[in-house]
């Protein structure tokens, strides 16, 4: 590794002030997963790394307030997944997070980092699109609110504007009852970075939603309005054609060693109807996960 500063501000303003002191210079370390692999094969050559743990305004936060649920940038993986509101209210994203890293990673990645990085295999982006989620930010301009599928541009590029920092991600409590459901594809099961991910959203009313990433420059959000898809007495014959249309926007890359594209092409429409069946059952059954 390269010397460099850090720093430990202790409020969102002291942050934003070292920000626009030293702008492309200066990097963020909240969990720090991705953070430090990338000092280590020096993709990245900071001179001051802002630590985000010792400011109280954005002490890890998982909780339910005016009708959204709010997640902190310092909220970490493991109280996602272990939190009953999130098992509750959104089934598919403690599935999601369940499933990045090791335990050991779970304990200090955040799910800010992980959309902030805009890894197009990021676990937690496809059921935070299928549940409408935004990101609050705030930087020179003042704070702002950017929808979810606003945010991402493609791999390691969001709209987040130089300055700017991401105080938490915001997600509506459902106003409809919804069935959801996500899955990955990858090479071996345990700590592995995912072919393909995948999340179905289904509600009473028979809107589906599908997101899906790793196939891609950024993830993708799809809705189906048509209800053939969320019909529980709809054949897979009739339900295939809707879902391959859903899934057109997938680019894989060929240069990937994780899979070829021919391979994600063929199973995204696999792992998607797998979803579908299970947010449809979820939906029918009342089961949060």
């Amino acid at each position: 590794m390269r010397c460099f500063k850090y720093v430990r501000p202790g409020t969102v303003a002291e942050a934003l002030d070292l920000l626009a002191e030293y702008g492309a210079d200066a990097h963020i370390l909240a969990g720090g997963t991705d953070l430090v692999i990338a000092l280590r094969g020096r993709q990245v050559d900071p001179k001051i790394i802002i630590d985000l743990k010792y400011i109280s305004e954005l002490d890890p936060e998982v909780r339910i307030k005016d009708g959204v649920l709010r997640l902190s940038a310092t909220t970490v993986m493991t109280d996602v997944e272990e939190n009953v509101d999130v098992q509750h209210h959104f089934p598919a994203l403690a599935e999601a997070a369940r499933w990045v890293g090791s335990v050991q990673i779970r304990n200090r990645a955040t799910v800010v980092g992980n959309i902030c990085n805009a890894s197009p295999a990021a676990d937690t982006a496809p059921p935070l699109l299928v549940y409408g989620a935004s990101i609050q930010a705030v930087g020179p301009g003042g704070a702002r609110t950017i929808p979810l599928d606003d945010f991402f541009v493609r791999s390691r590029k969001t709209t987040l504007q130089p300055g700017e920092l991401v105080t938490r991600i915001d997600v509506p409590l459902p106003t409809l009852s919804m069935g959801s459901a996500y899955t990955r594809l990858t090479r071996r099961r345990g700590t592995d970075l995912a072919s393909v991910t995948l999340c179905v959203g289904v509600d009473e009313k028979g809107v589906t939603r599908l997101s899906y990433g790793s196939v891609g420059p950024r993830p993708v959000l799809e809705f189906d309005t048509s209800g053939v898809l969320a019909d529980p007495n709809a054949s897979q014959e009739a339900k295939m054609p809707v879902l391959t249309e859903m899934l057109a926007g997938a680019s894989p890359s060929p240069r990937s060693m994780r899979a070829g594209p021919d391979y994600r092409l063929a199973m995204l429409p696999v792992l998607g109807y797998r979803a579908l069946q299970a947010a449809i059952e979820r939906l029918s059954k009342g089961i949060p996960v």
